[in-house]
């Protein structure tokens, strides 16, 4: 499934991933590959991704390791997931 994460200052990631985990104003959940099509806001939480990512060197300050998950700390934000594609826009 392919995964692309956008904040106002730039694009943060974008690559093929395993499953994405992301903290929904209804509670945590996560999306595995040919998940049903979803629309929803996000609130403050971890972004978790799993997968063999590769991160540039410019934004991998944004990022931490837990494990095998890579996580991103949000504030808030939104979440679609459409034909395996993924797109958060994260504050």
């Amino acid at each position: 499934m392919y995964l692309e994460i956008v904040t106002p200052e730039a694009m943060l990631f974008s690559g093929e991933v395993d499953s994405v985990a992301v903290p929904g104003i209804n509670g945590e959940f996560q999306m595995l590959d040919n998940h049903a099509p979803i629309v929803s806001l996000l609130q403050e939480g971890h972004v978790k991704i799993k997968g063999n990512i590769d991160l540039n060197e410019e934004v991998q300050d944004k990022f931490s390791k837990d494990g095998d998950d890579t996580l991103l700390a949000i504030n808030s934000g939104t979440i679609e997931l459409n034909e395996n594609k993924i797109i958060i826009l994260a504050d």
